[in-house]
């Protein structure tokens, strides 16, 4: 039996499992392995433009214009970059292949992220870049894989996969903090470079529970029988060292504007085959691709603001907000202070996923009928998004005190209500794509739904970057920038929802 014929057959027919807690027992090897990869990509995400700006632009809040726009680039690339890894895992070197090379590749990243050069910094950035296109997109279709079609365990089977990712982004923050400011810093100076050091030690750790575990798989995502040696995997990590890491440092060196044209350019392309794809099967197929382009342009903008969490939100934690919350017992203990520390902002948006997302499905389920339609539960996304904003142009207006500072609950808040705006939207953007898109092009359609966040994620950026301005982030202008984000996402909701019945009308039933 050819090797391809034994890869379809357990894609077909996966092997019999052992069980545990009744999930096949390799789904928990998979969500420890992504577990840490999510520690390490969420472990630097508090500290990236705040180190940018200490380290590259002496403290001098001038740079956190360029620190903002360079973390959206790094970003939007890493969503961009992941579209060739299912080629490469598929065509080239199989998927358990592609994951433990990407971790690989992904680790060496992160060291170099603690270099204390900016050259050196881009360069780890564009290696991460390079190695999350070979490891998540693929980690997440072995999951799929475990159960066979029509295996009614599947859908909680992702959803257990999912608090793994949202267990790594819970703790990353935390434990990353008090390694740089109480064990390797202090507080007014903490050690930015161990936050990428640990990263890097747990991307370590998800490639060893990887290389141990896989044995559990019993063959799926194992290479097919024309890609047996190394051969393949020397020509993918040649690939990746001499043209792609190469390419992506360009782009994270270039202005945040010109890449952005770039993105849109790399977006188009795929739309206008959808659309042409979608004409020549007749006027069903030509509406579903016109829906589905029509709310891939509201994704952007919902991304553009959602991600500010990285970058303005940040800045505004460290000079705006009023974190002395007078914590005590083991809370203090674990910050080594009385402020809340800004790193752990990025730990609510995980806690508030993991507590509403169950409310938030039983709500659907509960509502039967009244269930919002997918055009509007993007629209939802959008507007609770916006609330978010809402909240912080009131406290930047009539919230400050003496010090030039807003409470602390307010920007709390902002992460959990962002969340509910995320819990609306994202979850069904994946599905939506692949019931709309061309059957014979749904990987293009993958392709645009992640060059959509793609730009917006870098739109995010160059909106952080107005935010803080030339000379770093005030009061004036965060309440300025935030006030635009709020009419922005509330009135794209507003529209969105007038259009709903239309747009559904296009979608010919899908729900």
């Amino acid at each position: 039996m050819s090797g391809n014929a034994t890869s379809a057959t357990l894609e077909d027919h996966p092997p019999e499992f052992p069980q545990l807690l009744g999930h096949p027992k390799p789904l928990w090897m998979l969500f420890m392995a992504e577990f840490w990869e999510r520690f390490a990509f969420y472990g630097i995400r508090w500290a990236m433009v705040l180190y940018i700006v200490a380290q590259f632009h002496g403290g001098d809040a001038a740079g956190e214009k360029p620190a903002s726009e360079l973390y959206g680039a790094y970003l939007a690339l890493v969503y961009a970059g992941a579209i060739f890894g299912g080629y490469v895992a598929d065509k080239l070197i199989g998927h358990q292949r592609s994951i433990l090379l990407g971790a690989v590749i992904m680790a060496g990243g992160l060291f170099l992220l603690a270099s204390p050069t900016e050259t050196m910094f881009k360069l780890g950035l564009a290696t991460v870049i390079v190695g999350n296109g070979l490891f998540k997109p693929i980690i997440s279709t072995l999951v799929g894989k475990l159960y066979a079609q029509g295996d009614e365990r599947r859908d909680s089977g992702f959803t257990i996969f999912y608090m793994g990712i949202n267990m790594g982004a819970l703790i990353a923050p935390l434990i990353t903090q008090y390694l740089a400011k109480k064990l390797f810093g202090i507080e007014d100076m903490p050690a930015y470079k161990i936050v990428f050091l640990s990263a890097g030690v747990g991307m370590i750790l998800s490639l060893i529970w990887f290389w141990f575990g896989r044995r559990q798989l019993k063959g799926i995502g194992l290479h097919a029988e024309h890609q047996a040696g190394l051969r393949n995997v020397s020509l993918v990590l040649l690939g990746g060292l001499a043209i792609g890491i190469p390419v992506f440092y360009t782009l994270l060196t270039i202005d945040a504007t010109i890449l952005q044209y770039i993105l849109m350019a790399l977006f188009v392309v795929p739309a206008v085959m959808l659309f042409r794809e979608g004409v020549r099967g007749g006027n069903v197929p030509r509406d579903k691709v016109i829906a589905m382009l029509t709310i891939f342009v509201f994704n952007v903008l919902f991304w553009m603001f959602f991600e500010q969490a990285g970058s303005s939100f940040n800045f505004l934690a460290d000079k705006i907000v009023d974190r002395d919350i007078g914590m005590v017992g083991m809370f203090n203990a674990l910050a080594g202070t009385n402020d809340f520390p800004v790193s752990w902002f990025q730990s609510v948006n995980s806690v508030a996923i993991i507590a509403l997302a169950p409310i938030l499905a039983w709500l659907w389920v509960r509502m039967g009928k009244n269930n919002p339609t997918i055009p509007r539960k993007f629209g939802l996304g959008l507007i609770f998004n916006g609330l978010a904003f809402l909240l912080l142009m009131v406290a930047l207006k009539s919230m400050v005190d003496d010090a030039g500072k807003i409470p602390f609950w307010t920007l709390f808040m902002v992460y959990v209500i962002q969340s509910v705006g995320e819990l609306c939207l994202s979850p069904i953007g994946l599905s939506m794509t692949t019931k709309l898109a061309p059957a014979k092009l749904t990987g293009f359609a993958m392709g645009c739904w992640f060059l959509s966040i793609a730009i917006g994620n870098n739109l995010a950026g160059i909106f952080a970057g107005r935010v803080s301005g030339e000379s770093g982030m005030t009061v004036a202008s965060a309440h300025a920038g935030y006030t635009f984000g709020f009419y922005a996402l509330v009135g794209a909701g507003v529209l969105l929802f007038l259009i709903a019945p239309l747009i559904q009308k296009w979608m010919h039933g899908v729900k």
